[in-house]
Protein backbone atom coordinates (compact mmCIF):
# COMPACT_ATOMS: atom_id res chain seq x y z
CA UNK A 1 0.00 0.00 0.00
CA UNK A 2 1.32 3.43 -0.70
CA UNK A 3 2.56 5.70 1.86
CA UNK A 4 0.33 9.03 2.26
CA UNK A 5 3.07 11.78 2.51
CA UNK A 6 1.54 14.68 4.24
CA UNK A 7 2.59 18.23 2.75
CA UNK A 8 -0.09 20.17 4.79
CA UNK A 9 -3.22 19.61 6.70
CA UNK A 10 -5.51 18.77 3.70
CA UNK A 11 -2.87 17.86 1.08
CA UNK A 12 -0.68 14.57 0.54
CA UNK A 13 0.97 12.85 -2.29
CA UNK A 14 0.02 9.11 -2.37
CA UNK A 15 -3.71 9.42 -1.97
CA UNK A 16 -6.51 9.41 -4.49
CA UNK A 17 -4.97 12.76 -5.90
CA UNK A 18 -3.21 13.58 -9.13
CA UNK A 19 -0.90 16.05 -7.99
CA UNK A 20 0.37 18.76 -9.82
CA UNK A 21 3.47 20.45 -8.93
CA UNK A 22 5.05 23.27 -11.22
CA UNK A 23 7.09 26.11 -11.61
CA UNK A 24 10.87 27.27 -13.18
CA UNK A 25 13.96 25.41 -13.77
CA UNK A 26 15.30 28.48 -11.86
CA UNK A 27 14.21 31.29 -9.94
CA UNK A 28 15.68 34.41 -11.79
CA UNK A 29 13.86 37.25 -10.19
CA UNK A 30 11.01 38.44 -8.01
CA UNK A 31 8.74 39.46 -10.89
CA UNK A 32 9.32 36.47 -12.42
CA UNK A 33 8.29 34.35 -9.68
CA UNK A 34 5.49 36.91 -8.62
CA UNK A 35 3.84 36.40 -12.26
CA UNK A 36 4.10 32.98 -11.86
CA UNK A 37 2.91 33.12 -8.32
CA UNK A 38 -0.31 35.05 -9.30
CA UNK A 39 -1.44 32.73 -11.58
CA UNK A 40 -0.63 29.85 -9.78
CA UNK A 41 -2.61 31.18 -7.14
CA UNK A 42 -5.66 31.57 -9.43
CA UNK A 43 -5.84 28.00 -11.14
CA UNK A 44 -5.14 26.14 -7.81
CA UNK A 45 -1.61 25.15 -7.63
CA UNK A 46 -0.80 24.24 -4.34
CA UNK A 47 2.89 23.32 -4.50
CA UNK A 48 5.19 25.59 -6.04
CA UNK A 49 8.87 23.79 -7.71
CA UNK A 50 12.00 26.32 -8.30
CA UNK A 51 15.70 25.80 -8.53
CA UNK A 52 17.58 28.32 -6.18
CA UNK A 53 20.76 26.14 -6.46
CA UNK A 54 21.36 25.04 -9.95
CA UNK A 55 24.05 21.81 -10.34
CA UNK A 56 24.80 22.61 -14.23
CA UNK A 57 27.06 20.44 -16.39
CA UNK A 58 28.59 23.41 -18.02
CA UNK A 59 29.85 25.78 -15.37
CA UNK A 60 29.26 28.98 -17.20
CA UNK A 61 25.71 28.32 -17.36
CA UNK A 62 23.36 30.09 -14.70
CA UNK A 63 23.85 28.55 -11.42
CA UNK A 64 20.97 30.08 -9.71
CA UNK A 65 20.75 33.04 -6.93
CA UNK A 66 21.12 30.35 -3.96
CA UNK A 67 19.52 31.23 -1.17
CA UNK A 68 18.44 34.95 -2.15
CA UNK A 69 16.26 32.24 -4.71
CA UNK A 70 15.00 30.79 -1.74
CA UNK A 71 14.08 34.41 -0.08
CA UNK A 72 11.92 34.89 -3.03
CA UNK A 73 10.19 31.08 -2.75
CA UNK A 74 9.77 32.03 0.84
CA UNK A 75 7.55 35.39 0.24
CA UNK A 76 5.40 33.76 -2.55
CA UNK A 77 4.78 31.50 0.78
CA UNK A 78 3.81 33.95 2.94
CA UNK A 79 2.03 35.83 0.53
CA UNK A 80 -0.15 32.68 -1.13
CA UNK A 81 0.65 30.14 0.98
CA UNK A 82 2.55 27.41 -1.76
CA UNK A 83 4.34 24.98 -0.10
CA UNK A 84 7.63 25.38 -1.60
CA UNK A 85 9.88 22.18 -3.43
CA UNK A 86 13.43 23.23 -3.92
CA UNK A 87 16.94 21.13 -4.64
CA UNK A 88 19.52 21.41 -1.74
CA UNK A 89 23.06 20.54 -3.50
CA UNK A 90 25.21 20.70 -0.25
CA UNK A 91 24.56 18.75 2.76
CA UNK A 92 26.10 22.00 4.96
CA UNK A 93 23.26 23.61 3.69
CA UNK A 94 20.46 21.66 4.35
CA UNK A 95 19.81 22.85 8.13
CA UNK A 96 20.20 26.52 7.00
CA UNK A 97 17.11 26.03 3.99
CA UNK A 98 14.88 24.58 6.36
CA UNK A 99 13.00 27.52 7.11
CA UNK A 100 12.62 28.08 3.26
CA UNK A 101 11.50 24.62 1.80
CA UNK A 102 8.78 22.64 2.75
CA UNK A 103 9.85 19.61 0.37
CA UNK A 104 13.73 19.23 -0.10
CA UNK A 105 14.41 17.64 -3.55
CA UNK A 106 17.15 15.85 -3.91
CA UNK A 107 17.87 16.07 -7.76
CA UNK A 108 19.34 13.44 -10.54
CA UNK A 109 23.17 13.65 -10.23
CA UNK A 110 22.95 13.84 -6.16
CA UNK A 111 20.65 10.78 -5.80
CA UNK A 112 24.13 8.86 -4.59
CA UNK A 113 25.02 12.08 -2.68
CA UNK A 114 25.32 9.95 0.54
CA UNK A 115 26.44 12.34 2.59
CA UNK A 116 23.43 14.76 1.64
CA UNK A 117 20.97 11.84 1.80
CA UNK A 118 21.64 11.44 5.78
CA UNK A 119 21.58 14.99 6.03
CA UNK A 120 18.14 15.03 4.58
CA UNK A 121 16.95 11.71 6.20
CA UNK A 122 17.62 14.11 9.69
CA UNK A 123 14.86 16.33 8.88
CA UNK A 124 11.30 16.11 9.78
CA UNK A 125 10.42 17.50 6.24
CA UNK A 126 9.39 15.50 3.11
CA UNK A 127 12.23 14.52 0.54
CA UNK A 128 11.23 14.15 -2.91
CA UNK A 129 14.46 11.64 -4.67
CA UNK A 130 14.86 11.25 -8.19
CA UNK A 131 16.34 8.90 -9.96
CA UNK A 132 20.33 8.98 -11.24
CA UNK A 133 20.06 9.58 -15.15
CA UNK A 134 21.97 6.13 -14.86
CA UNK A 135 20.34 4.17 -11.66
CA UNK A 136 18.67 0.64 -11.83
CA UNK A 137 16.01 0.50 -9.24
CA UNK A 138 17.57 -1.50 -6.66
CA UNK A 139 20.02 1.80 -6.61
CA UNK A 140 17.31 3.83 -6.18
CA UNK A 141 15.69 2.07 -3.54
CA UNK A 142 19.12 1.86 -1.93
CA UNK A 143 19.64 5.19 -2.11
CA UNK A 144 16.04 6.03 -0.57
CA UNK A 145 17.50 3.59 2.59
CA UNK A 146 20.21 6.08 3.42
CA UNK A 147 17.20 8.47 4.02
CA UNK A 148 15.20 6.24 5.91
CA UNK A 149 17.80 4.96 8.02
CA UNK A 150 18.11 8.03 9.60
CA UNK A 151 14.73 8.04 10.61
CA UNK A 152 12.65 9.74 7.68
CA UNK A 153 10.35 8.18 5.44
CA UNK A 154 8.33 10.96 4.38
CA UNK A 155 9.73 9.93 0.55
CA UNK A 156 8.56 10.59 -2.55
CA UNK A 157 10.64 8.73 -5.69
CA UNK A 158 10.42 11.14 -8.48
CA UNK A 159 11.35 9.33 -12.33
CA UNK A 160 13.16 11.96 -15.08
CA UNK A 161 14.32 9.82 -17.30
CA UNK A 162 17.43 7.88 -17.77
CA UNK A 163 19.93 8.23 -20.25
CA UNK A 164 19.74 5.87 -23.07
CA UNK A 165 21.19 5.33 -27.16
CA UNK A 166 18.26 7.63 -27.74
CA UNK A 167 19.33 11.11 -28.89
CA UNK A 168 15.66 13.17 -30.15
CA UNK A 169 14.33 13.19 -26.96
CA UNK A 170 16.47 14.60 -23.79
CA UNK A 171 15.92 11.07 -21.95
CA UNK A 172 14.13 8.40 -21.99
CA UNK A 173 10.66 8.80 -20.00
CA UNK A 174 11.00 5.17 -17.84
CA UNK A 175 7.12 4.87 -17.11
CA UNK A 176 7.47 1.40 -16.43
CA UNK A 177 8.93 2.57 -13.21
CA UNK A 178 6.30 3.82 -12.01
CA UNK A 179 4.25 0.27 -10.91
CA UNK A 180 7.74 -1.08 -10.60
CA UNK A 181 8.54 1.02 -8.06
CA UNK A 182 5.34 0.99 -6.17
CA UNK A 183 5.53 -2.78 -5.68
CA UNK A 184 8.94 -2.69 -4.57
CA UNK A 185 8.37 0.11 -2.37
CA UNK A 186 5.72 1.88 0.12
CA UNK A 187 6.54 5.51 -1.43
CA UNK A 188 4.79 7.25 -3.94
CA UNK A 189 5.59 7.78 -7.35
CA UNK A 190 5.55 11.04 -9.57
CA UNK A 191 6.69 11.78 -12.44
CA UNK A 192 8.92 14.66 -14.13
CA UNK A 193 8.09 15.11 -17.92
CA UNK A 194 10.13 18.03 -18.62
CA UNK A 195 13.44 16.48 -17.73
CA UNK A 196 11.90 13.32 -19.06
CA UNK A 197 11.21 14.08 -22.33
CA UNK A 198 13.53 17.79 -22.85
CA UNK A 199 10.68 19.29 -25.63
CA UNK A 200 8.07 21.57 -24.66
CA UNK A 201 5.85 19.30 -27.27
CA UNK A 202 5.95 16.14 -25.71
CA UNK A 203 5.15 16.93 -21.77
CA UNK A 204 1.46 17.11 -22.00
CA UNK A 205 1.36 12.89 -23.57
CA UNK A 206 3.74 12.50 -21.24
CA UNK A 207 1.78 13.73 -18.23
CA UNK A 208 -1.11 11.65 -19.65
CA UNK A 209 0.80 8.89 -19.82
CA UNK A 210 1.74 8.94 -16.57
CA UNK A 211 -1.63 9.73 -15.10
CA UNK A 212 -2.81 6.74 -16.85
CA UNK A 213 0.02 4.43 -15.57
CA UNK A 214 -0.87 4.92 -12.08
CA UNK A 215 1.42 8.06 -11.25
CA UNK A 216 0.90 10.16 -7.79
CA UNK A 217 1.56 13.20 -10.01
CA UNK A 218 3.33 15.04 -12.09
CA UNK A 219 6.29 17.73 -11.72
CA UNK A 220 5.98 20.26 -14.71
CA UNK A 221 8.72 23.07 -15.63
CA UNK A 222 6.78 26.55 -15.97
CA UNK A 223 8.34 29.89 -17.17
CA UNK A 224 6.49 33.14 -18.31
CA UNK A 225 8.71 33.52 -21.37
CA UNK A 226 10.42 30.18 -21.84
CA UNK A 227 12.30 31.58 -24.80
CA UNK A 228 14.28 34.08 -22.05
CA UNK A 229 14.99 31.57 -19.35
CA UNK A 230 18.51 31.52 -17.96
CA UNK A 231 17.90 27.35 -17.52
CA UNK A 232 16.22 24.95 -19.90
CA UNK A 233 13.56 27.25 -21.50
CA UNK A 234 13.42 24.77 -24.22
CA UNK A 235 11.31 22.18 -21.53
CA UNK A 236 9.32 24.97 -20.35
CA UNK A 237 5.72 25.08 -20.66
CA UNK A 238 4.27 29.18 -20.95
CA UNK A 239 1.72 29.76 -19.04
CA UNK A 240 -1.12 29.43 -21.64
CA UNK A 241 0.56 26.31 -22.44
CA UNK A 242 0.30 25.03 -19.04
CA UNK A 243 -3.34 26.26 -18.84
CA UNK A 244 -3.66 23.73 -21.82
CA UNK A 245 -2.41 20.94 -20.09
CA UNK A 246 -3.97 21.32 -16.20
CA UNK A 247 -7.44 21.39 -18.92
CA UNK A 248 -6.51 18.24 -20.34
CA UNK A 249 -5.37 16.11 -17.46
CA UNK A 250 -8.41 17.66 -15.63
CA UNK A 251 -10.67 16.42 -18.45
CA UNK A 252 -8.47 12.87 -18.80
CA UNK A 253 -8.83 12.55 -14.47
CA UNK A 254 -12.42 13.22 -14.36
CA UNK A 255 -13.03 10.15 -17.63
CA UNK A 256 -10.95 8.18 -15.31
CA UNK A 257 -12.84 9.14 -12.18
CA UNK A 258 -9.90 10.69 -10.37
CA UNK A 259 -9.70 13.41 -8.01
Amino acid sequence: MTRQIKIDEDLYIGGNEFIIIAGPCAVESEKQMDIIGREFYRLGIRIIRGGAFKPRTNPASFQGLGFEGLKILKSLRDSYGFKILSEILDPRDVERAYEYIDIYQIGSRNMQNYALLKEVGKQDKPILLKRGMNATYDEWINASEYISQEGNHNIILCERGIRTFNSYTRNTLDLMSVPVMKYKTEYPVIVDPSHGTGRRNLILPAAKAALAIGANGVLIEVHPEPEKALSDGYQSLSLEEFKKLLEEINAMKSALKIN
